[in-house]
């Protein structure tokens, strides 16, 4: 983080209309705001001035957002990134995360989300577990995940997971100690935004519980958050 402890944000977007409104918005958050108008300017701003994490649309010209992700982590840079997108379809908020996003908001969001959202990563960097989300293999007190491959050893033990209880488990377990409601795990796993579904949720967590031997009135993995949602409990470490 910069030298003030001030957070330095990176905000790319080539709508001119949301950099003016947002970034003084961002600043008056808390945040030391650089702007790029694409993600080839964004790529030369991070080489300079480092900033401590990313925010970006993904349609742009020259670099699109997606693009700049993928350079950063070909490149090793595991800087946070969220992506900003209008596209709701669940198949692009899949790839945005496996291509090593750390989160991502439709278009149009509330602007205090995203400053929730950002400080929520800031913190799992402060915590140590910056760079989980681009990780392929990330272990646990006694759990083991292969990101590629899909696979998940409990004791040294392969397990069976559905597809959807695999993806929930990824996506808790990159994210260490964030609460996340229902609707959010929702969104992300299942591609829903509304929550007429969110026993599809309890349902996948109860497979987790059950497959990983995680029990519910003392876990080890998976803590339920009384009128929230969940959340991974154990530190997590890249393998």
């Amino acid at each position: 983080m910069s030298s003030d402890a001030t957070p330095r944000l990176l905000l790319v977007d080539d709508e001119q209309s949301i950099t003016e409104s947002l970034a003084p918005f961002l600043s008056r958050s808390g945040f030391d705001v650089d702007v790029a108008a694409d993600g080839a300017a964004a790529l030369r701003i991070i080489e300079s001035r480092r900033p401590d994490i990313v925010v970006s649309d993904v349609v742009m010209p020259v670099v699109d957002g997606r693009e700049l992700l993928r350079r950063l982590r070909r490149a090793g840079d595991t800087t946070p990134v969220i992506l900003l997108t209008h596209v709701g379809e669940s198949g692009e908020r899949s790839a945005a995360l496996d291509e090593g996003a750390d989160d991502y908001l439709n278009k149009p969001f509330d602007p205090q989300e995203l400053v929730s959202r950002s400080r929520a990563v800031l913190r799992r960097v402060a915590a140590g577990a910056g760079g989980l989300v681009s990780s392929e293999l990330v272990e646990a007190e006694g759990l083991r995940l292969d990101r590629p491959a899909r696979r998940v050893w409990r004791d040294g033990i392969e397990v069976s997971l559905t597809p959807k209880a695999f993806q929930l488990l990824e996506f808790l377990m990159t994210r260490p100690g964030e609460v996340h409601a229902r609707e959010r795990l929702l969104s992300v796993v299942w591609g829903f935004d509304f929550a007429a579904h969110t026993r599809a949720v309890d349902n996948r967590v109860a497979e987790l519980r059950s497959v990983l031997r995680d029990d519910a009135s003392a876990p080890t993995y998976i803590e339920t958050v009384p009128g929230v949602g969940y959340r991974f409990t154990r530190s997590v470490r890249r393998a």
